[in-house]
């Protein structure tokens, strides 16, 4: 009786370190700011189009592609972009260009980060990650973070690069797992990309489309572990799962930094970005939807697929003709937050989900007002929603994006509390959302340029100065 006892009370004691284990590895975001560039970074269609006529090496059908992408791509003249290719020295920028431009995003963002969480110092910092795939300078953008804010000397720092769009959710990811070995954390992530050196120079179309999507933007996100500090968080981390299909050659290609045949460096994207996009989000959603979905979902998918195959079997039918058995994920979540890195991804996750309007509406619109600022796109895209007030206490969120190598991850926020705070959005929400099938200024002012135009520009390009 004794030895059952003692056995009955040590299993007690082990499901209780458990238990208590798991509630020191909570994740919780308490704040995030989004970077809002001066006015003399804004990028406007008479800024684009100076930018383009000063490559020399473009013909009438390179101009006419670049029109018809920026005109289709969902992007609107408010966006934003590095201070040496709005001066017109894309094609020399240096290692001052660089740093000021990280200094100017990253520094902002942090400033107004600590100054929303007052309860939280730099010095409180436990732990900062920071990713910009393709600016990588010695000592590193943590370091410069570390020194400019003073953190401490035992401070767990961390600089990832080369990790594409969805490098968000993989810092998150290192913070949650540093948290399950430090208690009463807090950690600190920046996200931001590097334009000034990376604008394409040349001529090949598939190396021309960054310099339509890609703009200036960053972000900064407090969490902490510490659930002292639950009543202050935004939102709570339900769920992360990450996905690498980097194996798949075609996969790792199709979105990669080369040189051209003419030795300009630029981002390749391939036609086969989209398919590596939808199987990579297939495979991640087959780990994450069972942890996200109810339990009836589930089963009533399994039964409709299973009958789908039996009456598939009898009749012979085509197999791929799946007819709406797929998953609904709105029995699980409430918001999506796709990346808004194009206007073509966004509309493809959209329809393969079944979503609607309403449900893409935020990536759209940060897409049309901050363009594809990589790492960061998916907290413009979380500010829209805040500041239209539609994240309740409760409700869940799905971020999904996309990175080179190639790459898919997912996170499933749950809501703390009502939000509806001011943030980068303040100035524009109510004009928003708008409707991104009207003409496009781009084709307005310059859908008559031919030949002779283009001749003419190239013979006294003085016309096309900045001033």
């Amino acid at each position: 009786m004794a030895t059952c006892l003692l056995a009955l009370f040590y299993g007690f004691s082990c499901l209780c370190k458990l238990l208590l284990k798991r509630r020191d590895q909570a994740c919780y975001l308490l704040a995030y700011e989004c970077h809002m560039p001066p006015d003399d970074m804004k990028l406007s269609t008479d800024s684009c189009v100076k930018i383009v006529m000063r490559n020399r090496n473009l013909a009438l059908e390179e101009f006419r592609f670049l029109l018809k992408t920026i005109t289709h791509s969902g992007i609107g003249e408010e966006t934003y972009c590095a201070r040496n290719i709005i001066q017109g020295r894309e094609e020399t920028a240096t290692l001052e260009d660089e740093i000021v431009e990280m200094d100017g995003i990253i520094f902002d963002a942090l400033d107004k980060l600590f100054a929303r969480a007052t309860s939280i110092s730099p010095s409180q910092i436990d732990i900062l990650v920071v990713n910009v795939s393709m600016f990588s300078p010695a000592p590193s953008l943590s370091s410069r973070i570390v020194n400019r804010y003073k953190m401490r000397d035992d401070i767990k720092s961390f600089n990832l690069s080369g990790m594409g769009c969805s490098a968000t959710l993989i810092a998150i990811d290192v913070v949650q797992n540093l948290f399950k070995s430090h208690k009463n954390a807090n950690a600190i992530v920046v996200s931001t990309e590097s334009l000034a050196p990376h604008w394409y120079c040349g001529v090949e179309k598939s190396m021309m489309l960054t310099n339509c999507l890609f703009r200036s933007g960053g972000c900064a996100m407090l969490l902490t572990n510490n659930r002292s500090l639950k009543h202050q968080a935004k939102l709570k981390l339900n769920h992360l799962v990450r996905m690498h299909t980097g194996s798949n050659d075609e996969a790792y290609n199709c979105c990669i930094q080369v040189e051209d045949e003419s030795g300009n460096r630029g981002f390749r994207l391939t036609k086969y970005l989209v398919k590596a996009a939808t199987q990579s989000f297939t495979k991640n959603l087959q780990v994450l939807a069972p942890k996200m979905l109810p339990l009836r979902e589930i089963l009533r998918y399994l039964v409709a697929s299973g009958l789908h195959n039996i009456r598939t079997s009898i009749t012979s039918q085509n197999p791929k003709a799946a007819g709406g058995l797929g998953l609904n994920l709105k029995t699980g979540i409430e918001h999506f937050c796709v990346h808004p890195g194009g206007r073509a991804i966004i509309d493809g996750i959209g329809k393969s989900l079944g979503l609607s309007d309403y449900d893409v509406e935020p990536s759209r619109m940060a897409l049309h007002r901050f363009g594809n600022t990589s790492a960061a796109g998916f907290w413009y895209a979380l500010g829209y929603m805040e500041a239209k007030k539609r994240l309740k206490k409760g409700n869940r969120i799905l971020m999904s994006g996309f990175g080179a190598g190639f790459k898919c991850n997912n996170i499933v926020w749950e809501v703390m509390k009502d939000l509806d705070d001011v943030n980068v959005w303040k100035d524009c929400i109510d004009s928003y959302p708008r409707d991104l099938n009207q003409v496009n200024p781009f084709m307005e002012k310059y859908g008559w340029i031919n030949d002779d135009y283009l001749g003419f520009v190239r013979f006294d390009i003085s016309l096309f100065a900045i001033e």
